[in-house]
């Protein structure tokens, strides 16, 4: 089988999973296997970070069982919890991340990776449940956006690339496979400006800035495993590599959508 093969045969498969229980699994079940998902990329990020086998175990079911946890712990003060965690992953990828890419830090003390693994997943998580909460339509919409993005980056650059995006970080990512996300994105938006009847150019902007926080999230996963020597951060999905491959543009692309969507509907 193909390397290309194996990723679209794989990727089919997450979407026969992911696509009917977004649509149809109750709350409470989306919330388990999503805490499941954080758990699995919690594990690899700290296996990334060179944590101890045990440790990384231990990290992982921790970080996945207060995900689960919190939302009933906290009870009435949850959605201001999950407002403070969504401002923290807007600040860490806003500043903290391009800052962290253009030094070209290592940050390998194991507390630092630790809280650095935390606030990658935990508001992750936070906006998942969110976008669900909004509707299955919103979720799906939102993610289709990192979907488009990496589809279109993946096929543009392999038959256009020419330019490195950034070589010391990536060499395997071009500006035409952002330019050829970035087409993609504009006529997604294109369509759903028909089908919500928003303005064309308020949603280009917004899937322009997604692609921007698409590709952040993308370069900050590859500078940790190179930093760390690792090709992928796992091997769970063929083609893909690990849980956190798959995910890394996602966390950083949905806890800012998940704040955009907080500020509409405040302002409303």
């Amino acid at each position: 089988m193909t390397p290309l093969l194996s990723r679209v045969l794989t990727a089919l498969l997450l979407l026969a999973v992911f696509v009917p229980a977004a649509l149809w699994a109750p709350a409470w079940l989306w919330a388990a296997l999503m805490a499941g998902v954080v758990g699995m990329a919690a594990f690899e990020w700290a296996r990334l970070s060179h944590f101890p086998l045990h440790a990384a175990r231990a990290y992982a079911v921790l970080l996945a069982a207060v995900a689960l946890a919190l939302p009933h712990l906290l009870g009435a003060l949850w959605p201001a919890f999950q407002t403070g965690l969504i401002l923290l992953a807007v600040a860490f990828w806003l500043v903290v991340a391009p800052l962290w890419l253009l030094g070209r830090w290592h940050a390998e003390r194991p507390f630092v990776r630790a809280a650095t693994g935390v606030v990658l997943l935990l508001p992750t998580f936070v906006a998942l449940l969110f976008l669900h909460g909004r509707g299955p339509g919103v979720l799906l919409a939102v993610i289709a956006i990192v979907w488009i993005a990496d589809t279109a980056a993946y096929f543009s650059g392999r038959r256009f690339g020419r330019h490195k995006l950034a070589p010391a970080i990536s060499p395997g990512k071009t500006w035409e496979g952002v330019a050829g996300a970035l087409v993609a994105l504009v006529a997604y938006a294109g369509g759903l400006a028909l089908l919500a009847g928003m303005p064309l150019l308020s949603l280009s902007l917004m899937v322009a800035g997604l692609l921007y926080l698409s590709v952040l999230g993308d370069l900050f996963e590859s500078w940790i495993k190179r930093v760390s020597g690792m090709k992928d951060s796992g091997a769970m999905l063929p083609g893909h590599g690990g849980v956190l491959d798959r995910i890394d543009a996602l966390t950083s692309t949905l806890p800012v959508a998940t704040g955009m969507l907080m500020w509409l509907e405040r302002t409303a």
